[in-house]
């Protein structure tokens, strides 16, 4: 059994180890899942059989006293790892002295420094503003705003396979009509989808689709009329897809020369995740807008809306903003996560990660002809699941192999529009021996389906 210190964990210095004294779920999580039956409405899902007692490093501790290596970080949000002393301890203080006054009636300093930080550390080095938020539907919803109101253009384009959000004009966004739209409409006008680059299923080099995509813009909708082009670096719900190389800076140079503001989504992608600070660092592209969340704030809700100083400045003081909208607890905690991803060396860490990864996954889809495609970057990682036949997406698989490894202690993600993709979201706090038992126990799950 390894304990490591809590610098080294991200946590509370909880040992970095598997742990089952109980079969899943354990008695005294079956019984919080009972009050939560009765007392919560069924539509929030609980996809874990384990509630939470403790976490840090690349563990997460329930109720029962079992210990599950933490492949998922909430999705993508505990980047840092979780209960990241620095971060608790900026909470804390925090706390001590006011938890709220609403930045748009009295300011605090914090909010500035967290804008002025994501200024710095987001892609391009021309004048920026920022604006926070609480979630990332939010962030996207307020980016979309801006970018109407900058160009006084309505139209939206986004693509297929794209996750944006719940609210009701992300949910528009948003591909996947199960369990994200079905049922909730009518949704928000004026959201067109066009094609993504899927190297896996088009076989298309970028530039190839990216003409096909920028064909059917123009045809359908016309520049004259599109207020933004919105995407995610690395698509996140819709199956951790990476665009083949080309196909994003076509989208940017076309939208630079059609007065189209450019948004890349990085609320999943964000901060250091993919092994870059943004995963728009990978192709060189700089956004005109760019939203973030999850990662930002070590477990905290906010996000951001950060962009170019001419379009940001389009809203009318009033126009932006929120009661909770960059609430000073959560900001205290941006900036001391914020001093992790710069300090702590977790750019490399991920690059790290996925070289781990990478190795074990690759190796399985050489044995294993249901792996169809292994892909993505730093710790965002994922394998699609085929008939090995037909090459038609294999769900029941993905979720009997997610099943079993919750059974044995390891908390993975399924995602994708098929339903077809396991996603891998590691802590960059996890420990090497950790990262590779989940692997090895997620890898022999499916190899017993």
């Amino acid at each position: 059994m390894t304990v490591l210190s809590h610098a080294l964990t991200g946590g509370p210095a909880l040992p970095q180890e598997r742990r089952l004294v109980t079969s899943l779920p354990g008695p005294k999580t079956q019984e919080l899942q009972a009050r939560k039956s009765a007392a919560v409405a069924p539509g929030i899902a609980v996809m874990m059989p384990a509630y939470v007692a403790a976490a840090g490093g690349g563990v997460v501790v329930d109720v029962d006293g079992n210990s599950l290596i933490d492949l998922g970080t909430g999705i993508a949000v505990t980047t840092i790892g979780n209960a990241d002393p620095a971060v608790a301890a900026a909470v804390a203080d925090q706390a001590a002295k006011f938890t709220h006054t609403c930045f748009m009636i009295s300011g605090y300093e914090s909010y500035v420094e967290v804008a002025e930080r994501l200024n710095r550390l987001t892609p391009g080095d021309h004048a920026k503003r920022s604006a926070l938020f609480t979630s990332g539907a939010e962030a996207v919803e307020n980016a979309v705003k801006i970018a109407r109101i900058a160009t006084k253009k309505q139209a939206v384009v986004v693509f297929d396979h794209a996750y944006h959000g719940r609210t009701n004009l992300t949910m528009a966004m948003t591909a996947k009509s199960m369990p994200y739209k079905s049922g909730f409409g009518p949704f928000a006008g004026e959201i067109y989808r066009a094609p993504m680059s899927y190297p896996y299923r088009d076989g298309l080099s970028g530039p190839e689709a990216a003409k096909i995509a920028l064909t059917q813009i123009e045809k359908q909708i016309g520049a004259d009329n599109l207020a933004a082009i919105v995407i995610e670096p690395i698509q996140g719900e819709g199956g951790f897809v990476v665009p083949a190389p080309g196909f994003l800076p076509e989208l940017v140079a076309w939208s630079k020369a059609n007065g189209v503001v450019f948004i890349a989504d990085e609320v999943q992608t964000g901060f250091a995740r993919t092994g870059a600070m943004f995963a728009c660092e990978h192709e060189g592209i700089v956004p005109d807008l760019i939203t973030t969340a999850k990662g930002i704030a070590g477990g905290l809700p906010l996000s951001a809306v950060t962009g170019r100083a001419e379009i940001m400045d389009a809203a009318h003081p009033g126009g932006l903003g929120g009661t909770y909208a960059g609430n000073p607890i959560a900001c205290v905690a941006a900036l001391a996560t914020m001093d992790a991803y710069e300090q702590g060396g977790l750019i490399e860490r991920a690059q790290q990660i996925e070289a781990i990864a990478l190795e074990r996954l690759t190796a399985a889809q050489s044995r294993d002809p249901r792996i169809g495609d292994v892909r993505g970057r730093g710790a965002m990682l994922a394998i699609e699941l085929v008939d090995p036949t037909t090459g038609e997406p294999d769900a029941p698989l993905a979720a009997a192999t997610a099943k079993a490894a919750h059974q044995q202690g390891v908390i993975v993600l399924t995602c994708g529009t098929y339903g077809n993709i396991i996603r891998l979201l590691p802590p960059l706090s996890i420990p090497d021996h950790l990262l590779a038992e989940g692997l090895d126990i997620m890898l022999a799950a499916l190899a017993t389906n």
